[in-house]
């Protein structure tokens, strides 16, 4: 049920209520010791041309994609699969969208993404945002070898003026409508069906988008439910010891209970640097680890490589 009403609460501030029959409604504020109490009256009017828009605060209209069938958030996750199959699994990197070229954890996982795309010789997969994901991605294209990436339309609290990426051409990667189709998409895009892939899944620092995908992957490795027939390394880059607390409360739980006692230890590796970060996975995938030689090579091919 629904009406239509529009009454002023506060300065530059609405409210939209739709509905068939005529009634009062009544907001009672608690802001104020008197508790002033307002009232609206509710008429009856017409459907407004687009449910999909919203009045906000200021009078702003904001358009939001609907769901308009499960089809759509279907299509979309098979064009994600398409897309990895195109491309080719590899390394899946989680990580900030606000951690920009100035800081230093920028420049770690650019290195990073270049030291294991020379590692590991596969695909380096992100959610081709700015930040961190941005980092691993020019890392990889430093090392020459292919990108792919599920773009969303929205990053570090702000809407992207633009579905289109930067630099990055348009067959390479997705601008997803739904979450529920990029998390299929990273996910899909480190699992290992033969022992020929070499593939793995980087969480480097981020926020709660960061968080989520980094949980919701660990969960399905726990519950081996992430459809991969081969094991996949799962890496937290704890830089400047970032996730130190996180891994403390994760370790109080075992102390509750909620975990059992090495239960967290056993589904991913914590490192503390680049270095033993590349050591891991050679050892993981039975690779001779990268020389200084040759990391020194690959740092000199990096400050080379140029982005348009």
């Amino acid at each position: 049920m629904g009406v239509s009403v529009l009454g002023s609460i506060s300065i530059d501030c609405h409210v939209l209520v739709k509905s068939c029959h005529e009634r009062t409604l009544k907001i009672q504020s608690f802001w104020a010791r008197e508790r002033p109490t307002i009232s609206f009256k509710l008429s009856r009017s017409r459907p407004y041309p687009h449910p999909g828009r919203l009045i906000s605060c200021k009078s702003e209209l904001v358009d939001f994609d609907e769901r308009t069938s499960p089809n759509e958030v279907r299509k979309e996750i098979e064009r994600c699969y398409e897309l990895i199959h195109r491309l080719g699994r590899g390394v899946v990197y989680l990580g900030s969208s606000r951690m920009g070229p100035d800081h230093s954890h920028y420049l770690q996982a650019l290195e990073l993404g270049r030291e294991i795309a020379n590692l590991l010789e596969c695909t380096s997969w992100t959610g081709a945002g700015p930040g961190l994901m941005d980092a691993a991605t020019k890392g990889a294209l430093q090392a020459g070898k292919p990108v792919g990436g599920f773009k969303i339309g929205k990053e570090a609290g702000e809407w992207t003026a633009s579905n289109f990426h930067p630099y990055l051409p348009s067959e390479v990667y997705l601008t997803c409508r739904f979450f529920s189709a990029r998390k299929h998409g990273l996910v899909d895009a480190a699992v290992r069906s033969c022992s020929s892939d070499r593939t793995a899944v980087v969480a480097l620092p981020g926020g709660i988008g960061t968080l989520d995908e980094v949980f919701e992957i660990l969960a399905l490795i726990q519950l081996e439910r992430i459809g991969s027939e081969l094991p996949v390394p799962f890496l937290l880059m704890n830089y400047d010891s970032f996730y130190s607390k996180l891994l403390g409360f994760l370790n109080d739980c075992e102390d509750w209970g909620t975990l059992s006692k090495g239960e967290i230890t056993s589904l991913w590796k914590v490192c503390d640097s680049n270095s033993e970060a590349l050591a891991y996975l050679a050892e993981f995938y039975n690779l001779p680890p990268p020389t200084d030689k040759a990391r020194h090579d690959n740092e000199l091919q990096g400050a080379s490589g140029t982005f348009s």
